[in-house]
C-alpha cells in the first residue's frame, strides 16, 4: 500500500510543479479576484481534474481508438486557450470603488463563472486531457482499489497546491492597484496566448502534442 501511495504522491507533486497556463491563471484569480475568486477558481479546477479521471478510466479504450484525431482535438483546445488569453488581454473589466480600489466582494453568480471557468478551462487544456489519459493508461492493470487510492492522493495534492497558491497570491494582493491589476490581466492573456501557440506549433509541425 506504501507503494501505491508514493505513486499517488509522486504524480500529484508532478503536477503540482509543472508550469502550465492553469498554474498562472490560478495565482492571477487569486490576485484580481480575492481569496474567495481563486478558491473558485481552484475548486472548478479540481472539479476538472476529477471529471477527467473518471472519463479517462471510463473511456480508455475509446481514448487509444480515437487517437488518431488527436490533431483535431488538441487544436480545439489550443484555440480555446488563445480565446480565453484575448479575453484577458483586451477584455476583462476590473471593478473599482469610489474611491478607486479594486472590489473584491463577488456575488455567488460571479463565484460560479469564476469557477466554471477554471473548469473549462481546464477541462480543454490539451496537456491535462492527454496528461491524465496518459496516467489511465498507465494504471490500466491496476486493480481498481488501488487506482482509487492513487488518484485520490494525486488530485488532494493538486488541490492542497493550487489552495496554497491562493494562499501566498492573498499575501499580496492588497498591495495590488487597479493599474498592476490591469497589466497582471495582459500578462496572464500573453501566457495563455503562448501557450495555446506553441501547443498549436507542436501538433502541426511535430504531429504529436504528446512531446
Amino acid at each position: 500500500m506504501i507503494e501505491i501511495i508514493a505513486k499517488g504522491l509522486t504524480i500529484g507533486l508532478l503536477l503540482s510543479l509543472s508550469v502550465g497556463p492553469i498554474f498562472f491563471s490560478v495565482i492571477k484569480q487569486s490576485l484580481t479576484n480575492g481569496h474567495k475568486g481563486g478558491l473558485a477558481f481552484a475548486f472548478g479546477v479540481s472539479a476538472s481534474d476529477i471529471t477527467l479521471v473518471l472519463l479517462a478510466n471510463v473511456f480508455t479504450e475509446l481514448f487509444l481508438s480515437l487517437q488518431v484525431y488527436e490533431k483535431p482535438i488538441g487544436i480545439a483546445g489550443s484555440v480555446l486557450l488563445i480565446v480565453f488569453g484575448l479575453y484577458f488581454l483586451f477584455f476583462k473589466k476590473i471593478k473599482v470603488n469610489e474611491d478607486g480600489k479594486v472590489v473584491f466582494k463577488h456575488r455567488k453568480r460571479d463565484l460560479l463563472k469564476i469557477s466554471l471557468s477554471g473548469f473549462i478551462m481546464n477541462l480543454m487544456n490539451p496537456g491535462m486531457i492527454i496528461l491524465w489519459f496518459t496516467i489511465s493508461t498507465s494504471l490500466i492493470h491496476f486493480s481498481t482499489r488501488n487506482k482509487i487510492v492513487i488518484y485520490t492522493t494525486a488530485l488532494v495534492i493538486v488541490l492542497l497546491a493550487d489552495l496554497f497558491k491562493v494562499f501566498l497570491a492573498g499575501k499580496i494582493r492588497n498591495k495590488l492597484t487597479p493599474h498592476n491589476i490591469h497589466i497582471l490581466n495582459r500578462i496572464n492573456g500573453m501566457i495563455l496566448i503562448i501557450f495555446g501557440l506553441v501547443l498549436i506549433g507542436g501538433i502541426l509541425f511535430y504531429g504529436n502534442w504528446q512531446h
